[in-house]
């Protein structure tokens, strides 16, 4: 079966940083397109940001210059680098699978982790 683990989530000060990572667990013949997205207590959930198979990325505005994504689409683990993070970034975050190929048992039976959770604090 095919899940979502993500890991690397905890509490940092304003300015620190932190490496969050989504294993997918199940066959190595599946490969997925993978997104990071958050949601702040109160708040409802945002993309935060995602890369296909070609290495395109795409970062929503408020975290462009401090977050990187990547994937190892070898291992189907995706990554976000969070440097110099601040108050607001502050929420759970989530790996999301955005499309997968493969045969018909690569499909999720959920497409979202269970999340980590970021907490920025001075």
């Amino acid at each position: 079966q095919v899940r979502l683990v993500e890991s690397g989530g905890g509490s940092v000060h304003p300015g620190g940083s932190l490496r969050l990572s989504c294993a997918v667990s199940g066959w190595t013949e599946c490969k997925y397109n993978m997104a990071w997205y958050r949601q702040a207590p109160g708040k409802e959930r945002e993309f935060v940001s995602k890369v296909d198979r070609y290495g395109t990325t795409t970062v929503t505005d408020s975290v462009k210059g401090r977050f990187t994504v990547s994937q190892d689409f070898t291992m189907n683990t995706l990554y976000l680098q969070m440097n110099s993070l601040k108050l607001e970034d502050t929420a759970m975050y989530y790996c999301k699978i955005e499309a997968t190929f493969g045969p018909e048992r690569c499909q999720p039976v959920n497409s979202w982790g269970r999340g980590t959770q970021v907490t920025v604090s001075s």
